[in-house]
């Protein structure tokens, strides 16, 4: 069944991406409370399989209403959208200090924008190309000189952000151009159940049960999870989706611009070291993804 939403008013649109913003800034620090106690795999398992669960009776609920003859964009939605992003930014912050991967991420609206040029031949202008080169420009300068006040890190391990932030970018031009007219809630819901029974098998295989009840930290390890599931999973990606058929992928993707700001100021509070070149390396990326969306308004 179809639906087409009405083109959201300014007012609500900005609400919906501020709101957006605050919830997936904080899943960074989020990610990096869940990882004392269990290993990434175990978190991006554990918030697929929460989110998973939560989105089943909606799933029920609108089981008639769902096109199955796109299962395939539903499929890809779940792996794009949720499954690969939610193991590349455990990884990551293995090794990256949370500020870093929510910097990083800010890359999500110039991926966004290549694949809607390389693959839905969508038009390219040069405020566009020198959005991508600037904000390229600027993770470089992160990968070079960012985050060397966390002597624990490996930069290169930014990689699997980059990777995390071209797959949202896959995910939101689907949802636009092959998933156009199905509620968002839909989406969300067969993608995820889509993706959830590999990652519960998975953990089944784990002691996951003995480190939560064992572990000094297992239970505020679980709260982040589940918190990072529930609203920064479930209630974010429904809004989200609704976000790009009501506006469009490259505005809904500019969610990256407060988010960094969110991230960077958790770091601080949770100790992190934020240097100048991260600062830089963000204001070029941000800088980036304003000349991309510029025209889009003229």
């Amino acid at each position: 069944m179809h639906h087409t939403p009405k083109k959201a008013s300014p007012l609500q649109a900005y609400s919906i991406l501020i709101f957006l913003s605050l919830v997936w800034g904080s899943s960074f620090i989020l990610i990096k409370k869940a990882l004392i106690s269990f290993d990434p795999l175990e978190v991006a398992c554990m918030r697929i399989s929460i989110s998973a669960i939560a989105f089943t009776p909606f799933l029920l609920w609108q089981l008639k209403n769902v096109d199955w003859n796109k299962w395939k964009f539903f499929l890809l939605v779940g792996f794009t959208g949720s499954g690969i992003p939610a193991f590349m930014y455990a990884i990551a912050q293995t090794q990256i200090s949370s500020t870093m991967s929510g910097v990083l991420n800010s890359l999500t609206p110039i991926f966004t924008l290549i694949v809607s040029i390389l693959v839905y031949k969508n038009p390219l202008n040069l405020s566009k190309i020198e959005g991508v080169i600037l904000g390229f420009v600027g993770a470089a300068m992160l990968f070079i000189l960012g985050d060397s006040g966390d002597s624990g890190s490996n930069l290169w391990y930014g990689l699997f952000v980059v990777i995390g932030t071209l797959c949202y970018g896959f995910s939101s031009n689907i949802v636009q151009h092959n998933l156009a007219g199905i509620r968002s809630l839909i989406i969300s819901a067969v993608s995820f159940c889509m993706i959830g029974p590999p990652a519960i098998a998975y953990l089944s295989t784990t002691d996951i049960l003995t480190d939560i009840t064992t572990h000094e930290y297992g239970y505020q390890s679980l709260a982040a999870i589940a918190f990072l599931a529930l609203a920064g999973t479930v209630m974010a990606s429904v809004l989200f989706y609704y976000l790009v058929q009501v506006t469009d992928a490259v505005f809904s993707s500019t969610v990256a611009f407060i988010m960094p700001l969110v991230a960077i100021l958790w770091g601080l509070f949770d100790g992190e070291i934020v240097l100048m070149t991260d600062l830089i390396g963000m204001i070029l990326i941000l800088g980036g993804v304003y000349r991309i969306n510029k025209k889009k308004k003229d």
